[in-house]
């Protein structure tokens, strides 16, 4: 196969592709700016500064150190069942992969300029693979990190090393919580994934309803004026 016939068969999936891609960066790019000009303008450095305040308070006071230990395991228990959660995803995309030829057409049905190839649904599967074992590493890592702050919150602050301080223990703890997010978003971008085995049209509208989704969720509460 020539360069002119590949693009013929596979040009309007990746021109969907890329435009889904530039969509993505373009709204990233967007939400680095507000947050570069407001750090709280995102749900996300609002609970970065909420559990470095929480970290500081139950550090300074030792009696609130069954409380930390109860928010922790069930944070834990989170990230633990949607690690589970991302291994049956894994589990269902690798049986998805072995039944290309029973599916791939009749899921094409309402394809619209793209094509049918058995080569390029296999590459769209392992796409949502890829992604979905993304999901399950930053869950097991939010796991791995927490199982370390349950220990370093209950170290006394004035005998600490300089990596158990409640300043480092916090910024332990927002690296699982940023990792908790990380594996919550390759969840939501599964979405136009999955759209994309029906062509790549639906891929493309999939992912302006994901930006514009992604505008409210991670957006915080605006200021309100006194």
């Amino acid at each position: 196969m020539n360069i002119e016939q590949w693009i013929t068969q596979f040009g309007s999936d990746i021109a969907a592709f890329s435009l889904s891609c530039g969509f993505v960066a373009l709204y990233y790019l967007w939400l680095g700016f507000k947050v570069k000009a407001n750090p709280t303008y995102s749900i996300h450095g609002v609970n970065q500064l909420a559990r470095t305040l929480w970290v500081a308070n139950v550090m300074k006071n030792p009696a609130k150190d069954i409380m930390a230990v109860q928010t922790l395991r069930n944070f834990i228990m989170g990230a633990s069942l949607m690690a589970s959660t991302a291994t049956l995803l894994i589990i269902g995309t690798l049986t998805l992969s072995g039944q290309v030829e029973f599916i791939s057409r009749s899921w094409h049905i309402l394809n619209v300029g793209g094509t049918h190839a058995a080569e390029l649904w296999i590459v769209k599967v392992l796409c949502l693979l890829v992604d979905f074992i993304v999901a399950f590493f930053a869950f097991v890592m939010s796991v791995r990190l927490v199982n370390h702050v349950v220990f370093m919150i209950n170290t006394p602050g004035a005998q600490a090393h300089h990596n158990l301080t409640p300043n480092a223990v916090a910024n332990r703890l927002n690296r699982a919580g940023n990792m908790f997010a990380t594996g919550t978003r390759a969840f939501f971008f599964a979405v136009p994934l999955v759209f994309w085995l029906f062509g790549p049209a639906f891929l493309v509208v999939a992912t302006l309803g994901l930006v514009v989704a992604l505008m409210h969720l991670d957006r915080s509460e605006p200021e309100k004026m006194t």
